[in-house]
This record gives structure tokens, C-alpha cells and sequence, in this order.
């Protein structure tokens, strides 16, 4: 089957779609923000929500929008200065966003997240509600990180990651992310201009490897570190991600017409469920559990639990029921799951067969150290 092909068959099922627009195509350092490019989106999106398609927009741009309210010319270098930008700009992003939709009757909706939203499963279920009623309603949900209170998430690609987050949240049938070049290249094409442009990856592990290997600079990859994550991310969920320009005309049109535009990356064949999903990438592990090659085979090979018998060593201070990291002998992570003892409880369990946790500890929880229910193999 050609690229056009399988293009088209991938892209012609999406109805729900998760749409990611980056700083980059919303705003410059010499021209501040771009209201051509807002009003062309909101043009864009409204005609495809009276097409039937359901869209939910992740944007950037509230610390550019505080940048060019308060007159800085350079982009702020601290934290608190970041947060007070997008403290000023993210109310003005989003009224340049109503009176765009306005125009085509379109009703807007302002949603901020941070990771401790998503993180917690209750509060990950409360957004995912308000935003499918959201959609039911048929309103555009706009949302954004919500900068102001955030410290370590500004950093390079976080809008990218959680969109790939967002996608699990409403259960989107599409990632699409536009950025400020043409697609995944072969190598940053600010510094090769010949680099080529990826049509098709199909798969994202294997495809990649040469090209983007353990770096995780900001510019490596054209910049594109992030955002190959991001479809990473997606791709394990079972949605397919395209990483083109957003500054190329009617870009969305395009691509759901099946254009050869931008990258397309395919899913994985095998696909993790939602809340599985949640347990690989919305939880950020509190400590790692290394265990022998036997007990890793058995995980990654037949699907089993961890018992305490395959545990080695235990590092970090966690509780029960937090996330961790699974190491193998080497310390590579190869899985994560939701841990039924303490850092402290497991320390003296380690190495005992499952009928011996109770004389250890006098009393016992389970029998898995990690039922394999809550393990994710990466």
C-alpha cells in the first residue's frame, strides 16, 4: 500500500481530534503575536465543526502574549518572570481566541492543567467529564498549562506532551501538532537545509532509533525531541499523530483530505488501555524497584506480576499504591506500575516468596509486590 494510501485510510476515521499549535506559529520575538494566524485557525476549525468533527485545541502562546503586553523584547530567563508573563498573557490569549470564534459563532471554553491534574485519578476522571460535556455542548475547549502556577513544566515541549496526554483524556481518534516547520526531518533543517522531511513512520520505536538516539537537546531533531515523544505517547494509546506546519494554508483541510503533508506516525498494533495509559505516562514514578532477569522476563514475556521473590533492590521513598519504575539488572527501565507496599515494607519483604510476607511483616496486602493489572511494560 502507498503512502497516499495509507494515509488516507489512517486519517479518513478521525472525527475526534486533539490540535496542538506551538508559539512558534502563534507569535514571533520581532512581530509579537500573529491575529492573522488566530483568525485563520478559528476560521479553519469552525468550518470543520459544522463538518462534524469534534476538535480540541491545545495552545501555546500565553507567555508570548504577556511578553508583548509588558514590552519585553527578550524572552524572560526566570521562572517568576515566565509565570508573571503568562499570568498577564494567558487572559489575553484566550480573549484573542473568543473574538476569533466569535465571528463564526463559535463558543470557546478556557481549560488549564497542570501534571498534578492529571496525575491524580479522580481529578484525571473530573477533567475528562468536563471536557467530553464540553464537547457534547458543542464547545471548543482551549486549553493550555497552566503557567502561572507551574515551575518545572516550562520548560521545551511541555504543551506537546500533555496534548499527547489529552488525547487519552477525550479519547481523540487524532494528535495533530503544528509547528513551525514542515514535519519530522532527518536532521534540523534551521542548521541543514537539505534534510529531508518523513513522510510516513511506522513504527515510532524502530523508525527512529537511528535518527534521534538518547539525545534529548532542545534542537535535536529539528527541535522535534518533544514532539516525537509526544506521538510516542499517542501511538501507545492507539492514535495516530501528524507533525506538519502550521503557517501552510488551510493546513487541517489538508490533512484530514489526506494531503501528503507533514509527517504522518502510526500507532502501535498493540495499544495499552486508558487507564493503563494513565499509569505509563500521567504518573510520575516516586521510586525505582530493580529486579532479577527471571522476574523481568516474566513480566515482559508472559504478562505476570511482580512478586517479591524477583526484587532486588529498592530505592526512593514511597507509599503504597504510588507509581514506580521497574529496572532490570542493567537499571533500565522497562516497565511501571502501581506498587501495593511501602519503600520501607518492600525493603524487608525483598527476596521472599509470597507465603513468607506475612511472617515479615505481620500482616499482607497482596501477594504481587505490582499486580500485573497496574504494570505497563514501556
Amino acid at each position: 500500500m502507498s503512502h497516499r494510501d495509507i494515509r488516507k485510510k489512517t486519517l479518513e476515521k478521525a472525527r475526534r481530534i486533539v490540535v496542538k499549535v506551538g508559539s512558534s506559529v502563534l507569535a514571533s520575538v520581532e512581530r509579537g503575536l500573529h491575529h492573522e494566524v488566530f483568525s485563520n485557525f478559528a476560521k479553519e476549525i469552525s468550518d470543520l465543526k459544522r463538518q462534524g468533527y469534534e476538535i480540541v485545541l491545545v495552545s501555546s502562546g500565553a507567555i508570548a502574549a504577556g511578553m508583548e503586553k509588558l514590552g519585553y523584547k527578550t524572552r524572560p530567563q526566570s521562572i517568576t518572570q515566565k509565570q508573571a508573563a503568562a499570568a498577564v498573557g494567558q487572559n489575553r490569549l484566550m480573549n484573542i481566541y473568543d473574538e476569533c470564534f466569535s465571528r463564526y459563532q463559535q463558543v470557546v471554553a478556557q481549560v488549564l492543567l497542570t501534571h498534578d491534574d492529571l496525575s491524580h485519578r479522580r481529578r484525571f476522571l473530573n477533567a475528562r467529564n468536563t471536557l467530553l460535556t464540553l464537547l457534547e455542548l458543542g464547545i471548543i475547549p482551549i486549553i493550555n498549562e497552566n503557567d502561572t502556577v507551574v515551575v518545572d513544566e516550562i520548560k521545551f515541549g511541555d504543551n506537546d506532551n500533555l496534548s499527547a496526554l489529552i488525547t487519552n483524556l477525550v479519547e481523540a481518534d487524532l494528535l495533530i501538532i503544528l509547528t513551525n516547520i514542515d514535519g519530522l526531518c532527518e536532521a534540523d533543517p534551521r542548521y541543514h537545509p537539505e534534510a529531508r522531511c518523513i513522510p510516513l513512520i511506522e513504527d515510532i520505536d524502530a523508525d527512529m532509533e537511528g535518527i534521534v538516539g538518547t539525545s534529548t537537546s532542545a534542537t535535536s531533531v529539528g527541535g522535534m525531541v518533544s514532539k516525537i515523544q509526544a506521538a510516542r505517547k499517542a501511538s501507545r494509546f492507539g492514535i495516530p499523530t501528524v507533525i506538519a506546519s502550521g503557517t501552510r494554508k488551510e493546513v487541517l483541510h489538508q490533512i484530514l483530505k489526506g494531503k501528503e503533508i507533514g509527517t504522518l506516525i502510526l500507532p502501535k498494533a498493540e495499544t495499552l488501555s486508558s487507564r493503563k495509559h494513565w499509569i505509563a505516562f500521567n504518573l510520575k514514578p516516586k521510586g525505582d524497584v530493580v529486579v532479577d532477569e527471571g522476574a523481568k522476563k516474566a513480566i515482559v514475556q508472559r504478562g505476570k506480576s511482580l512478586l517479591p521473590s524477583g526484587v532486588v533492590r529498592v530505592r526512593g521513598d514511597f507509599d503504597r499504591g504510588d507509581s514506580v519504575s521497574c529496572l532490570g539488572p542493567r537499571g533500565k527501565e522497562f516497565a511501571r506500575g502501581l506498587v501495593n507496599y511501602s519503600a520501607s515494607e518492600l525493603e524487608r519483604i525483598k527476596g521472599l516468596k509470597t507465603d513468607e510476607i506475612e511472617s515479615a511483616l505481620g500482616y499482607k496486602y497482596s501477594d504481587e509486590v505490582i499486580h500485573r493489572d497496574d504494570l505497563v511494560v514501556l
